[in-house]
């Protein structure tokens, strides 16, 4: 992988991270927090797809990173980070 490609990676686990959890009720949230949410979610999407035997629909990903099931993991990881943290 060259650089070019992480820096692309990078960007594109920022948005899924921001997307899901604009999805899941949160936001204003860092870049650092969307790149990381956008990691997290893609294993939990990942994982969650092949669990249940669902598509990873390989036309919508980068390399290796899931967009789509990056979203839908990074919303239920903010989801399920909202249940059991207290608002203020």
């Amino acid at each position: 992988m060259d650089l070019m490609s992480f820096v692309f990676m990078l960007i594109i686990a920022a948005i899924t991270g921001s997307i899901g959890a604009r999805i899941a009720g949160r936001k204003n949230m860092g870049c650092l927090t969307s790149i990381l949410l956008g990691f997290v979610g893609a294993l939990l999407g990942t994982w969650l797809a092949k669990s249940l035997d669902l598509p990873l629909f390989p036309w919508l990903t980068f390399g290796d990173f899931p967009i789509v099931w990056a979203v839908i993991g990074s919303a239920l990881f903010v989801a399920f980070l909202n249940l059991i943290s207290r608002r203020k």
